[in-house]
């Protein structure tokens, strides 16, 4: 999946987060890049990337230590930011997904479609993502969208949908020196200005 200049840099990056650079770590990871993209369960990935157990197991361990987070926050190098985009998306959770083994915060909320999970994402201008967050897929953009305006970086514009039309969430990003272009919602308590 990856080229072998891609993956050199890639394995740098990987080193640096303190990940062992072990004979099959490509192939480890290239199977959990492929199980993410295609949405399988893992005991159906593909033979070519290993064992599945084992490529599952890494792919926890990395998350619970926050080694992907790391990793994903290397990646995010010079991002565009005459304007970021902010926006959230619900994923249904898998049915057995709800058992918390170990007493961390799984952001899995009830919602109309069941078990589910909302990503808030904030982009930049050429869509490449600069920052994200996870919540239970009961927790509405809006309640979300300041953490996430938190941690961006000032961008000439901050676009966002409806969903996101509060005073408070506007007063937060001109106080960041950007401009914020987020629709009115029809009964938007939010002062006009020009």
């Amino acid at each position: 999946m990856f080229t072998d200049a891609l993956w050199l840099k890639l394995k740098a990056i990987m080193m640096a987060v303190g990940i062992y650079n072990k004979p099959s770590l490509r192939q480890t990871l290239e199977g959990i890049f492929y199980r993410l993209c295609v949405g399988c369960p893992w005991r159906d990935l593909p033979h070519v990337f290993g064992n599945w157990n084992a490529v599952y197991k890494r792919f926890n361990e990395w998350s619970r230590k926050e080694k992907l987070m790391t990793i994903f926050s290397s990646l995010v190098i010079d991002p565009d930011l005459e304007w970021e985009f902010i926006d959230g998306s619900i994923v249904k959770a898998h049915q057995h997904s709800s058992g918390a083994a170990y007493g961390q915060e799984r952001a899995i909320g009830n919602s109309v479609a069941g078990n589910t999970t909302k990503i808030h994402m904030a982009v930049d201008a050429g869509g490449l993502p600069i920052h994200f967050s996870i919540t239970g897929g009961e927790v509405h953009n809006c309640k979300e969208a300041p953490n996430l305006v938190a941690e961006l970086s000032k961008a000439d514009y901050v676009i966002a949908d409806r969903g996101d039309d509060s005073e408070s969430l506007c007063t937060q990003i001109k106080g960041k020196g950007s401009i914020p272009v987020i629709p009115r919602k029809k009964n938007s308590k939010r002062v006009m200005t020009i």
